[in-house]
């Protein structure tokens, strides 16, 4: 098979001097881009420059849909004008986005634009649903994450007929571990600044138990970076995210022990060590325990 290169072929369409400058961009899908490059190029429908195409509008999709969902809760780690990051990432999401119609259209792939619009479609319904549970404060912590994980699952899920039938099974328990696995490392970045970890797992976390006071710090997000800290500390917020990475990431081994075809299990090994080496420190630790 041919080598997992589509970080390298998005960079020509995602990476801006000024975009670089001036915010923050959230993390690229590697982990799940991987994942279908692999099963996509195990189909008899999807070999070669096909499966890679696809991988790659997906990934800049998804990319513009993580985008446009870090504005509201941004408080850009590059100082500056807000504004301008704000505009920035208004605008580059709907950059990114734009590129999977065009890449599409120009290799005549127009029944894939429609597949990927409906599940862009049914992506935005989710997140209005979740939306509507926040602000209710109708939700849990365990319920935010499960919803998270539905959200990065679901543009990856569209390709499932394309998938070989005998590996359907093994392809959907992968990308629920491996989209829990970045769901979880990136809440784990989140919860470092609380301006930007508003409405996110530890938020979640600290209001199913936190005292009436620390109930209305967190509702009005009136804390700073000590009394974050110390509130994540006494909710054991980090450990409990840490648990769940190490616990996916165990899933993973597990499902991969049962793979019997030895081209294939090579290929899933390469993407889980790329994996572990994307998310650094954070998986290691999860891996060691």
């Amino acid at each position: 098979m041919k080598p997992y290169c589509i970080p390298q072929l998005a960079k020509p369409y995602t990476d801006y001097d000024m975009i670089q400058k001036h915010t923050d961009l959230p993390p690229f899908s590697d982990g799940r881009g991987h994942l279908l490059y692999i099963f996509l190029n195990h189909a008899s429908s999807a070999k070669g420059s096909a499966g890679e195409l696809y991988t790659l509008v997906t990934a800049l999709v998804q990319l513009g849909l993580d985008t446009h969902e870090v504005i509201d809760r941004s408080n850009d780690r590059r100082g500056g004008d807000p504004m301008r990051s704000r505009q920035l990432k208004v605008l580059a999401g709907d950059y990114f986005s734009s590129w999977f119609y065009h890449l599409l259209a120009k290799s005549d792939q127009i029944e894939m634009i429609g597949i990927l619009s409906k599940a862009i479609a049914d992506f935005n319904v989710l997140k209005a649903n979740l939306y509507v549970k926040m602000r209710g404060i109708r939700l849990s912590a365990e319920q935010y994450l499960r919803h998270m994980v539905q959200l990065n699952m679901r543009l990856f899920l569209s390709f499932t007929p394309m998938i070989e039938n005998s590996l359907v099974e093994l392809w959907e328990k992968l990308l629920a571990e491996f989209s829990q696995c970045e769901t979880v490392a990136i809440e784990l970045l989140r919860s470092d600044d609380p301006a930007n970890a508003g409405n996110g797992y530890c938020y979640w976390k600290m209001m199913e138990t936190a005292t009436e006071e620390e109930r209305k710090q967190l509702q009005d997000l009136n804390l700073d970076q000590k009394e974050w800290k110390m509130l994540k500390m006494k909710y054991k917020c980090d450990s409990q995210l840490t648990d769940k990475l190490h616990q996916s990431l165990q899933s993973i081994q597990g499902l991969l022990q049962s793979v019997k075809d030895e081209s294939l299990l090579r290929e899933l090994e390469i993407a889980l060590d790329r994996f572990l080496l994307q998310m650094k420190v954070t998986g290691q630790a999860a891996v060691e325990g």
